[in-house]
């Protein structure tokens, strides 16, 4: 029986691929029968099995490149992106205690290595004539929390706002762009997040699960999303099976955000 979703011949690449969602998505690849490189600042003590990997910083225009030339020469070429990369390391407070550091650091990790690495790959795939690209975005794009989320919010935004537009330019020759937006996802991070919520606050681990919870405004469905669904979904998004979804955006949350 052939499987509802397959990869089998797929070039890919997944950036931070080494934990969290990023680490699922590769691995979910590789069971579905891709050739995938990965890439993070070092390289992590373990691997998945027939993972490539090539050490990059990729808030930096030379690491971008790095990697560019490292998809080129080891995959000869590329059939899927993924850009998975993101984060915050923004103080909290508010607008005011935002420096120009700290939006300059939030838009090079959010947004930059999505628009260096397709100026360098997206090319090739319009010159093969297929191809998909995800950018992995958030529902803080949309919901950003401004004691502490402004500009990564913001730089998420923006990321959403490109991707769109490098929809509608690419679409028409072969390659598909899409956007997965995520909420909470329970990553070992987050858990070690909660796990110190928890201890602050004199209760536990679960404990501290609810109030990331609530600062997000609630979780229908009583949970983050675990990386396997997120991967899950991306999986889908790439493969032959979802053909025609281009320039949208797929939420992945649990509900929550409020809004249609």
């Amino acid at each position: 029986m052939i499987p509802f979703v397959t990869l089998e011949g797929k070039r890919a690449i997944v950036t931070s691929g080494t934990r969290g969602a990023g680490a699922a998505t590769v691995r979910l690849f590789r069971e579905l029968g891709a050739e995938v490189l990965t890439s993070a600042r070092t390289r992590p003590e373990t691997l998945e099995r027939g993972v490539q990997f090539a050490a990059a910083d990729l808030t930096s225009a030379e690491g971008c490149d790095t990697l560019a030339a490292a998809v080129r020469d080891r995959l000869g070429g590329v059939d899927i992106v993924v850009h998975m990369l993101g984060g915050s390391s923004a103080p909290a407070g508010g607008f005011a205690a935002l420096g120009d550091e700290d939006w300059t650091r939030e838009l090079g990790l959010n947004l930059m290595p999505a628009v260096r690495l397709d100026r360098s790959l997206v090319p090739s795939m319009v010159a093969q004539g297929g191809g998909v690209v995800v950018h992995v975005t958030s529902i803080q794009r949309t919901m950003p929390l401004p004691e502490a989320t402004t500009a990564y919010a913001a730089a998420k935004a923006a990321l959403s706002n490109y991707s769109k537009a490098l929809s509608k330019e690419v679409s028409p020759k072969g390659v598909r762009v899409v956007r997965v937006s995520p909420g909470w996802i329970e990553t070992e991070a987050a858990v070690r997040l909660a796990e110190r919520l928890g201890v602050e606050s004199g209760a536990d681990v679960e404990a501290g699960k609810r109030m990331i919870m609530d600062s997000l405004g609630g979780i229908p469905i009583g949970r983050p999303s675990s990386p396997e669904e997120v991967a899950s979904l991306i999986a889908f998004l790439v493969s032959d099976r979802a053909a025609s979804i281009t320039g949208s955006e797929h939420l992945i949350d649990g509900g929550t955000v409020p809004t249609v």
